[in-house]
C-alpha cells in the first residue's frame, strides 16, 4: 500500500548513475516541518528462483561476492532489465547462470531488502519442470560453481544461517511452505 506518510519531496538530484543503480538525493519536508536531505539507492529490482529438479534436488550457486569478500551459497538470481517482467527476468537469469529452463514458475512473493536506503525489490519464484537446455552464459563477475543438493538440506541450511544471503534463505523457506500446501 503506497502512502507518502506526510513526507513531501522537493528538489532531487542524482549523485551517481549507472546501468545497475542510481544514487539520488532528495530535499524532503518531514511531517513535523523539519527539512532534511535524504539519500537513497534507486534499483530496478531483481528476480530469484528456487530451481527444484524432479528428483528433489535444488540447483544452488557457490559464488564469490566481492561486496562481502566471501564465497556464498545462493540461488540463481539477477537484475531486471528495463521494462522486463519479474517472471521473464527469473527465466532469463536461471538459464544464463545455470543452463536450465523451468517449465513452471510459481510466484512466492516480492520483498524489499533494505527499505531504509533503497527501493530494491526481489521477486521470488519456485521453478519446476526443469530441463537442461544450454551451457551457462555468465557475466564476467559471475564466478560460480553449481551445486545440486536435496531440497530438505537446503531448507535446513537456510534455517541454520549457513545460507547467509537473506533472499536465498527466504525463498527456500517460502518454497517449503508452498510445497506443503
Amino acid at each position: 500500500m503506497k502512502h507518502d506518510g506526510g513526507w513531501r519531496r522537493g528538489a532531487s538530484r542524482y549523485l551517481f548513475e549507472s546501468r545497475w543503480f542510481n544514487l539520488r538525493q532528495d530535499e524532503v519536508a518531514l511531517p513535523s516541518g523539519e527539512a532534511i536531505s535524504y539519500t537513497l539507492v534507486e534499483h530496478p529490482g531483481y528476480a530469484m528462483v528456487v530451481p527444484l529438479l524432479d528428483d528433489g534436488r535444488v540447483i544452488l550457486e557457490r559464488m564469490y561476492r566481492y561486496t562481502v569478500q566471501e564465497t556464498l551459497l545462493e540461488l540463481p538470481s539477477g537484475g531486471l532489465a528495463e521494462g522486463e517482467s519479474a517472471e521473464a527476468g527469473a527465466r532469463r537469469e536461471l538459464e544464463e547462470e545455470t543452463g536450465w529452463r523451468a517449465e513452471r514458475l510459481v510466484p512466492l512473493g516480492r520483498y524489499f531488502g533494505s527499505t531504509g536506503i533503497s527501493d530494491e525489490c526481489v521477486h521470488l519464484f519456485l521453478g519446476t519442470g526443469l530441463r537442461e537446455v544450454a551451457a551457462p552464459a555468465r557475466e564476467a563477475t559471475e564466478q560460480m560453481e553449481l551445486e545440486l543438493r536435496p531440497f530438505e538440506e537446503c531448507v535446513e541450511l537456510a534455517r541454520s544461517g549457513a545460507i547467509q544471503g537473506a533472499p536465498s534463505a527466504l525463498a527456500l523457506l517460502l518454497a517449503e511452505h508452498e510445497l506443503r500446501r
